[in-house]
């Protein structure tokens, strides 16, 4: 089946394919049909009209999620995404957390799981967290949570051991995707648990240090690789370490 499209004006927009800034992509609130449409990074909403603001491409995800994808590095936080920071301060009650944004996000340290004013959580100076972007917008510093809207913390908070490493933000969604075997495969060969930020920061545990730097080098190497070369690449992988 082809991909959708459609035309706006002279303009004709197609899904997966490349626009640059200033595009006039209002056929995604036509084609939203009533439904609530999300715009993600590389989207902003101008009265009734949808305009992109990054050269890339436009991505999809079910069902009205679009996005334009590249390979930028300099994050911009976006309310509702998950991100991998490093606590740097502590000022009061909220922890200052650097998520790779242009100022520190805050964390409260009520936005843990089970937190009181007498249970506090373990947090210091240096720990990495995983965290949600609460709040994210132009005027206001941004606020991350390391629990779901029921109070549970579903993986996020304080992450311990292994390596964090920096990519750019395309790759970080080429391993979030559905369509990317690249996570799966590494499973298979070697036993890890991994976590990524969509501010462009993957973490990694292995059994050895040997397996995560491998682990490291593999899902960097991958950016750029189609499936085929991913499946390739992680097959000479385990003749190596094995």
């Amino acid at each position: 089946m082809a991909p959708p499209c459609a035309a706006v004006g002279t303009t004709v927009a197609v899904v997966n394919d490349t626009v640059l800034p200033g595009d006039d992509l209002s056929y995604l609130l036509v084609s939203s049909k009533g439904k609530k449409l999300r715009l993600g990074p590389g989207l902003r909403q101008e009265t009734d009209s949808v305009v992109s603001c990054k050269c890339g491409i436009l991505r999809k995800k079910e069902p009205n999620v679009y996005w334009i994808d590249n390979h930028q590095k300099r994050y911009v936080p976006v309310k509702g995404e998950t991100v991998l920071g490093i606590v740097t301060g502590k000022a009061g009650d909220v922890f200052k957390v650097d998520i790779g944004g242009s100022v520190p996000a805050t964390l409260s340290y009520l936005a843990f799981e089970g937190a009181t004013k007498r249970n506090r959580p373990n947090v210091d100076i240096g720990d990495v967290v995983y965290g949600r972007l609460l709040v994210a917008n132009r005027d206001m510093e941004p606020e991350l949570v390391c629990m779901d809207s029921a109070g549970r913390s579903g993986g996020l908070g304080v992450i311990t051991g292994g390596n964090m490493f920096q990519c750019s933000l395309g790759l970080v969604q080429k391993i979030l995707s559905p369509q990317s075997t690249l996570v799966k495969h590494l499973g298979q060969i070697m036993p890890m648990e991994i976590a990524a930020g969509m501010n462009g920061r993957v973490w990694i545990r292995c059994k050895t240090i040997a397996a995560t730097i491998a682990a490291m080098n593999a899902i960097t190497n991958a950016e750029f690789m189609t499936e085929a070369q991913i499946r390739l690449m992680v097959n000479k992988l385990h003749d190596t370490i094995h």
